[in-house]
């Protein structure tokens, strides 16, 4: 019944609820479930990734600062926490803690790598769900961008003019 839990975790994740059902059974089959309580560090940021997790129970606070303000974000039941780290080895940005008894399924990028070539309907719809991702990213920089050339214009003194 745990292996039928799993899929049913992973359909719900983001990337992952675009897998077939078949694809879902390899990630849960050839995936490692983790249990943490409360207070235990799952990955400390600038450590180098070794997958994603998909929380399955519990949350899990992802502290970029590290300062000691409260975390800038929760993680729960159904949620992906290293999207990147699924697809390459990479430095973590963030320390991420248990913050009550959880449990995670962790997917190595070697195991993603073997799911989107058996299955290359599923990597054909996380491609274009990242690239959708990504075109969101640049409009939204770039509206920003230009916010700040308007502000910057508006907060320009004028320049004196020369009037020989």
């Amino acid at each position: 019944m745990a292996l039928d839990d799993d899929i049913a975790t992973l359909s719900q994740a983001p990337l992952f609820n675009l897998l077939e059902k078949d694809a879902l059974r390899l990630v849960a089959f050839a995936s490692e479930t983790r249990t943490y309580r409360e207070g235990d560090v799952l990955f400390k940021k600038g450590d180098r990734s070794d997958g994603g997790y998909v929380v399955t129970r519990g949350s899990i606070a992802l502290d970029a600062a590290e300062d000691g303000s409260p975390a800038a974000f929760m993680a729960g039941a159904g949620a992906l926490i290293g999207q990147a780290a699924l697809f390459a080895r990479i430095e973590r940005r963030a320390t991420a803690t248990a913050q009550e008894p959880s449990a995670i399924i962790r997917v190595t990028p070697s195991l993603m790598r073997r799911v989107l070539e058996e299955f290359p309907d599923a990597a054909a719809a996380i491609h274009d769900a990242m690239a959708e991702e990504l075109t969101r990213l640049t409009e939204g920089l770039e509206r920003v961008r230009q916010q700040l050339i308007a502000i910057d214009g508006e907060d320009r003194p004028a320049v004196p003019q020369d009037d020989t």
